[in-house]
């Protein structure tokens, strides 16, 4: 009997170690947004936001959420590069009132997120600003 327990627990500990290592593998990024804004054919309230991966696999997508109202959207990046810089933001394309997200930077990765069609060429046409916004990393 003994010889089990001391499998189980070891089990359990090599178990608790793998949640562990990927806990830190997985960043999420915080990013306090004093507007609302368009993403994936939504449109979220101002609030403070998480931008979590959904796996390891670069493509898989993020899910960005506010607990404190409890929206959520998927997030399927059309792009991942390498990041640049290690300072976490996020960027919008602004086209009259509203604003799309249109990329996430993390401290590893940039996601970039597709923006209608529409927005982006009359973006480009009317020489509309950027807007960035920074934010902080957990878990790295």
């Amino acid at each position: 009997m003994k010889k089990y327990a001391k499998f189980l627990v070891a089990v359990t500990v090599l178990l608790g170690l793998g949640v562990g290592a990927n806990a830190e593998s997985s960043p999420m990024i915080y990013v306090n947004l004093p507007f609302a804004f368009v993403v994936s054919g939504k449109t979220l309230p101002a609030g403070t936001y998480t931008a979590t991966r959904l796996s390891y696999a670069r493509y898989d997508g993020l899910i960005l959420t506010n607990r404190a109202n409890g929206s959520s959207v998927f997030l399927l990046p059309n792009e991942v590069e390498d990041a640049s810089s290690d300072k976490p933001h996020v960027t919008f394309k602004q086209n009259g009132g509203q604003r799309f997200l249109s990329a996430i930077q993390s401290a590893d990765e940039v996601y970039n997120i597709p923006v209608p069609r529409l927005v982006s060429l009359e973006a480009a046409a009317e020489s509309r600003q950027t807007v960035s916004v920074s934010g902080t990393v957990a878990g790295n």
